[in-house]
C-alpha cells in the first residue's frame, strides 16, 4: 500500500506565552523541540495509523530566536518510508503579529517508527512520490542515513585509529595528556 505524503502533513500554530520563554526573554529551545517531536508523532502517526516512537532526531540548528507574543507555525511531512520507519520533515516558522514578517527558524528530521499494542514494529505504507522536491527528500533521506551508520562505525571504540585524528584534535581548544 502507498500513500501520498499530503494524507498525512500536519500543521500547528501556537502563540507563544512568556512561560514558554527562558532567561534572556526568548523561546525556550527545549519547548520548540517538545512542539517538534509531537507534531512529528501526529504526522507519522497519521500515516501509519498505528502509534509511532521517535528513533532519532537529525540535527536541530536554531536559526533564529522566537520571541515572546509570535506565533509559531510547524510543518510535517513525511520523506522517506523504510519497512517500519519513516523520515518526518519538520520545518518552524515564528510570525510576527504585528508586523506579519515570517522567519524560518529550523528544520530537522524525526525518524519515526511505527509499533503494535504489544510493541512491536509494523510495517508503514509506503509513499508516492509525484514531484521532483518529493524525490529530492526521499533521495537525502537515504543518503543521511548512509551517513550516520558511517559516523557510527567510524568512532565506535574498536573501530577507532586515534592516529587519524589526533593532529586535528591539537588545533581545538583541548591539553591532550595521554600517558
Amino acid at each position: 500500500m502507498f500513500k501520498h505524503p499530503k494524507e498525512s502533513q500536519v500543521t500547528i500554530t501556537e502563540l507563544m506565552l512568556p512561560a514558554h520563554s527562558n532567561f534572556s526573554g526568548k523561546i525556550h529551545g527545549g519547548y520548540i523541540l517538545n512542539l517538534m517531536d509531537q507534531i512529528a508523532f501526529a504526522c507519522s502517526s497519521k500515516h501509519s495509523r498505528h502509534y509511532c516512537v521517535t528513533a532519532s532526531v537529525n540535527r536541530v540548528d536554531f536559526l533564529n530566536p522566537i520571541e515572546v507574543g509570535e506565533l509559531v507555525t510547524l510543518k510535517a511531512s513525511i520523506n522517506y518510508t523504510g519497512r517500519t520507519s519513516m523520515v518526518v520533515g519538520v520545518r518552524v516558522e515564528s510570525e510576527n503579529i504585528q508586523t506579519g514578517e515570517k522567519k524560518h527558524c529550523n528544520s530537522s528530521y524525526f525518524t519515526m517508527v511505527a509499533k503494535d499494542e504489544q510493541g512491536k514494529n509494523v510495517p508503514v505504507p509506503g509513499i508516492i512520490l509525484d514531484d521532483e522536491q518529493g524525490v529530492r527528500r526521499f533521495a537525502r533521506s537515504i543518503t543521511r542515513q548512509e551517513q550516520a551508520k558511517t559516523r557510527s562505525n567510524k568512532f565506535k571504540s574498536s573501530e577507532f585509529k586515534i592516529e587519524e585524528h589526533i593532529e586535528s584534535i591539537k588545533t581545538q581548544n583541548v591539553k591532550i595528556d595521554l600517558e
